[in-house]
């Protein structure tokens, strides 16, 4: 079979506060800001380790997609996540689930959940597969 998808490029997220967004991505995730555009209430950051992106802006009047504070299934990794919801907790985040072992197919792993400041949650994980 061909490929119908060859990679992935960025992941979008819609938020209601172009600044609280980017303080949220930048001071309590470390994230690096590539790019700002106050005009379009648009930032895009790097996602460590990976090529891939992630944007956010405000979403307009009529744009498809998910609303502000729906999404939920994107997986961060971090080889301790018990000890990052903490660091997260510390710089002001919010932590939705803390951190626990999980015992999955045979594997066992750590895995917390994270929100930004719109509820958009986020999964911290050291799943090793």
């Amino acid at each position: 079979m061909n490929e119908v998808i060859s990679g992935l490029h960025a992941v979008t997220v819609h938020i209601r506060d172009i600044q609280k967004a980017r303080a949220f991505y930048r001071d309590v995730l470390g994230f690096s800001e590539l790019s700002f555009n106050e005009a379009a209430n648009r930032a895009v950051f790097a996602l460590p380790g990976t090529s891939t992106l992630l944007t956010m802006h405000i979403q307009a009047p009529g744009e498809e997609g998910r609303d502000p504070g729906t999404v939920s299934g994107v997986v961060f990794r971090h080889a301790d996540p018990v000890a990052a919801c903490e660091e997260i907790k510390r710089r002001g985040g919010t932590v939705t689930v803390e951190a626990k072992m999980i015992e999955f197919a045979g594997t066992k792993f750590h895995r917390g959940v994270i929100a930004d400041p719109d509820g958009n949650e986020f999964v911290v994980s050291n799943r090793p597969d």
